[in-house]
């Protein structure tokens, strides 16, 4: 039986690519050595069909048949999430059944870029629960792609009311004084997990305020996992130290546009996936961004032999 996603959840939930091939067909096969090559780097779950997963690219078919294969590759070893964000209710009603009657652990759901209210943002995910029943679900909070502005207050109101809102993807840029709200006492009727994106670039700071772990994307997923663990073991320092090795590449990563370019030309460099393809229509890297990155990742390379 599919272990459902929780408030407990923790650690490092990575923003898996959908791997292609470079005829645009996806690619099994690099599937499912990605998800190898994530559990292996300490993952404690996967999220699929993200924004950052090339998910409106893909039919309804490849999208099921994607999170078909990645499930049966982790076999009931951590929590997958699926994104199921959608513009209109059918759509994330057809993915939330399709994908939990498949194994998933709980949706992902984005507010429309429509809400302009408080009360239209609640209402809209009243009426998600309404959609979805039991189905556990993470509030993704992203206003610099949503457009939605959803203040500690209005994150409360869900949690509060919804007891199927468990988890909040922090995405606000950077946000840290929302993590430091929703974490005082009297705010929220439960503590609920708090796991945070924008590729990592805060997480230091961010599991300093309270976030339980990171649910992002970054080519080197374990400079997460090893961040995350050295602050529950009250190592702030070394998680610093490792932090700040990887930010540069981490930084350039996060460039609107060439950003999941540069993430797959990483990852197919590092052997994760074959192939460093994104669906079209997609930027593709320029031979300047390519040796950029080369150089990046070769500085990163010595300062973690430094390190060690």
């Amino acid at each position: 039986m599919t272990k459902l996603l929780t408030e407990d959840a923790a650690g490092v939930y990575v923003i898996a690519v959908t791997p292609f091939l470079p005829d645009g067909a996806v690619d099994y096969d690099s599937c499912d050595r990605m998800v190898d090559f994530y559990l292996d780097a300490g993952a404690t779950g996967l999220t699929v069909l993200g924004m950052m997963g090339e998910a409106p690219k893909l039919t309804v078919e490849e999208s099921r048949d994607v999170v078909s294969r990645i499930l049966k590759r982790v076999d009931g070893r951590v929590p997958v999430v699926v994104g199921v964000s959608a513009p209109g209710f059918a759509q994330i009603s057809v993915l939330t059944k399709m994908v939990m009657d498949l194994g998933a652990a709980g949706v992902m759901v984005a507010p429309p870029g429509s809400l302009r209210t408080d009360d239209s943002i609640v209402t809209y995910y009243t009426q998600i629960t309404d959609l979805i029943g039991n189905t556990p679900f993470v509030l993704q909070d992203f206003p610099l792609i949503t457009n939605v502005q959803m203040s500690p207050k209005v994150i409360a109101r869900i949690v509060n009311s919804l007891p199927g809102c468990v988890c909040l993807k922090h995405e606000d840029w950077p946000g840290l004084e929302k993590i430091t709200t929703l974490r005082k006492e009297g705010v929220l009727d439960r503590r609920i997990s708090i796991l945070c994106g924008n590729g990592g670039l805060f997480l230091p700071e961010e599991m300093a305020r309270g976030a339980d772990g990171a649910m992002t994307g970054f080519a080197y997923p374990e400079m997460m996992v090893s961040v995350v663990q050295h602050f529950k073991a009250g190592d702030t320092t070394r998680a610093h130290d490792l932090f700040d090795a990887y930010l540069p590449l981490a930084r350039f990563e996060q460039q609107p546009g060439i950003g999941l370019a540069i993430r797959k030309y990483t990852m197919a460099k590092r052997g994760i996936i074959a192939h460093d393809a994104l669906r079209k229509p997609a930027a593709a890297l320029t031979a300047n961004s390519r040796a950029e990155v080369d150089r990046l990742i070769a500085r990163q390379e010595n300062r973690l032999k430094e390190l060690n």
